[in-house]
């Protein structure tokens, strides 16, 4: 499939899939004439690439993370503590967001208290 195919598919724009293959993050085949070539297993690396991003993770971690997959099967317990290691970040991140949470419904609660005794 085309880059602009792809790109529909997955969200991402043609600059971001060029950038990505440039950064070594996706390697499409190539068709006959020379054009990018983006299979099926190229779509579910993408989604996953995109999920990483959403959660924070620096390019360069992603770019670890790809070399590794790129060695194989025997990289398995290393790319397994890397995503171990931004899964408990992204923990310590979503408690210190619910925390926040809490604090803006305190605030919120006392505004909508203030607002009633101005009513009355």
């Amino acid at each position: 499939m085309r880059i602009q195919a792809f790109a529909e598919l997955t969200g991402l724009t043609a600059h971001t899939l060029r950038y990505y293959e440039k950064l070594g993050l996706l390697v499409p085949g190539r068709n006959a004439a020379g054009h990018r070539d983006y299979r099926q297993s190229d779509i579910d690396w993408a989604a996953f690439i995109r999920r990483l991003k959403a959660t924070d993770m620096p390019l360069e971690e992603i770019q670890r993370y790809a070399a590794l997959r790129s060695q194989g099967e025997g990289t398995a317990a290393e790319r397994r503590a890397l995503l171990a290691e931004h899964a408990e970040r992204l923990e310590r991140r979503l408690a210190e967001q619910v925390v926040h949470l809490e604090r803006l419904k305190e605030k919120m609660a006392w505004y909508d208290r203030e607002l009633l005794k101005n009513r009355a």
